[in-house]
């Protein structure tokens, strides 16, 4: 898939955004077809729907929040071009905040269908998420960037959001 923007450019400026994503989000709407007449079981009454609603409208607010400061407001589109490694502002707190943020949102949908089965599609779409990030992002930007991106990895998250690590020094 070639996404360039110039020629010494290292990395695509999609990557398999659209691809993982695009996944999560057929994942979770399969979870929430079949939470209608296979799963419903599971479905949450009483004050237990009412806070599944809550949460889930949090989750998707903070979901698009992150994906919004990680996409929009991050010089991204930039770093890439200029093959240079992000690693300040949302990129200091979670390595991956689109995906991180679509994740979350995807969450948060799952919720507000107040249905106890649907928890489980978050988990596997995380399991998905980091298999496909290990084996592809991962990979390239270590190729890419050496020691830096080790060392970046081993002080921020993967896709939880979270104020970074201090490193030993040995």
């Amino acid at each position: 898939m070639k996404n360039f923007v110039n020629e010494e450019q290292k990395l695509p400026l999609f990557g398999i955004g659209p691809y993982l994503v695009g996944a999560m989000g057929l994942l979770t709407a399969i979870g929430i077809l079949l939470s209608g007449n296979v799963l419903c079981s599971g479905v949450m009454t009483g004050i237990w729907s009412t806070i599944f609603r809550i949460a889930g409208i949090f989750f998707i607010v903070l979901g698009l929040s992150i994906w919004f400061i990680g996409a929009m407001r991050s010089d991204m589109d930039e770093s890439i071009t200029e093959n240079k490694l992000q690693t300040s502002g949302i990129y200091s707190w979670v390595r991956n905040p689109m995906y991180s943020g679509w994740w979350q949102a995807m969450f948060g949908i799952s919720l507000m269908w107040h249905n106890a089965w649907l928890l489980v599609i978050p988990v596997i779409n995380w399991c998905v998420m980091t298999i496909v990030l290990i084996n592809t992002e991962e990979k390239w930007l270590l190729d890419l960037y050496g020691q830096e991106y080790a060392d970046y990895k081993q002080r921020v998250n993967r896709c939880i959001p979270f104020p970074t690590r201090k490193m030993e020094v040995k």
